[in-house]
């Protein structure tokens, strides 16, 4: 790829960003039936067959995936064409993953905002400059290390799904409601009207993280009454566990890779750093279904109004334009994960053996 001279008015995006309220649809039924046909299956099967509650347990998570997927394209306004039914679609499918969506899709616009540009954002692994790791005593930089270990996804996907949400509802009433309380008394009306709190950024984030949680814990509720508490999380919290490890693993080495573009403020573009910092991820077609083609991530990061219905067509179409991106594959995981240290007087990711040998 020349950088010199290839710029984003050079590629067929427009072509490739219309929406389809039926496809759309047909994509979140072919998650939500088999979802939960895969839930009522489990229940009858539990006495009979108890040892097939194992590849059930894998489906449903390949499918929660997909939801996921489908949730972040509401995110980006991109799987309907109406800006309303994307936030009612996101905000149903959010409950579905247990996850408050609109919260979670404005964060992630962030990263969509400054992708490449290390200064302003880190990745879900929180990664650390080199300078900043150095500054860490030997104890922090092991555990530093060993939480970014992909072995830590599983518990790590666990408290994403599960605990995290839950507990910035609870944190955020908890340091919200005596606030409230005071600005009341004081007639600052106009702040407990905003919602304000550190654990949420705007009045409409705090409604869904309320409505999100309630659904959530009562959906919780529910179903352990109707197939029973223990056999209930028995099987829901390894499938989310499971989700989440997987989808975080997916999101980070989509940008976390050797030569990803990796910049501090000064000098960074947009476009490299949807080009250069961000991978190609070549899976095999059935895991491409299963992630709404979120393998075609550089794309993807060149315009998020393309639903992901389109995105392998748009890929095909600008492939010429795309010879010099970075293409991984699942056995590139392993690699992938250590790269966990921003180098910023170098502008690139680097793993903890190479500041050793540097």
């Amino acid at each position: 790829m020349n950088e010199a001279i290839v710029k984003r008015s050079d590629f067929d995006l427009k072509s490739y960003t219309n929406k389809s309220s039926l496809i759309a649809i047909g994509q979140i039924l072919s998650v939500v039936l088999p979802y939960f046909g895969l839930w009522y299956a489990a229940f009858i099967l539990r006495d009979t067959m108890p040892w097939l509650l194992l590849p059930i347990a894998g489906l449903m998570s390949l499918f929660l995936l997909r939801s996921f997927s489908l949730m972040h394209d509401c995110g980006h306004f991109s799987l309907f064409g109406s800006v309303l039914v994307n936030r009612i679609f996101g905000f149903l499918l959010g409950v579905l993953n247990a996850l408050p969506q609109y919260p979670w899709s404005r964060g992630h616009a962030y990263h969509h905002k400054h992708n490449g540009n290390w200064e302003r954002y880190r990745g879900p692994a929180a990664v650390l400059s080199v300078e900043q790791f150095e500054a860490l005593s030997p104890l922090r930089q092991k555990l530093y290390v060993m939480l970014r270990h992909p072995v830590m996804l599983l518990p790590g996907g666990f408290l994403y799904l599960i605990v995290k949400p839950r507990l910035q509802l609870l944190f955020g009433l908890l340091t919200f409601i005596p606030c409230a309380l005071v600005w009341l008394c004081s007639g600052q009306w106009r702040r407990v009207i905003a919602c304000e709190s550190k654990f949420w950024y705007t009045r409409g984030e705090f409604i869904d993280i309320f409505f999100n949680n309630i659904l959530v814990i009562g959906g919780w509720y529910l179903c352990g009454e109707l197939m029973g508490h223990a056999f209930f999380w028995a099987l829901y919290a390894p499938v989310m566990m499971l989700t989440a490890a997987v989808f975080i693993c997916i999101f980070y080495i989509q940008h976390n890779f050797e030569d990803s573009y990796a910049h501090g403020d000064k000098d960074w573009d947009y476009l490299k750093g949807a080009l250069e910092g961000s991978s190609y991820f070549k899976l095999p077609a059935i895991f491409n279904w299963f992630t709404a083609d979120i393998g075609y991530h550089n794309i993807h990061h060149i315009s998020a109004h393309i639903p992901n219905y389109r995105l392998a067509a748009c890929h095909r179409a600008n492939a010429h334009l795309l010879t010099d991106v970075t293409v991984l594959r699942i056995r590139d995981i392993p690699k992938c994960s250590k790269y966990i240290l921003w180098d910023a007087a170098h502008d690139k990711l680097i793993t903890v053996a190479d500041l050793k040998v540097g």
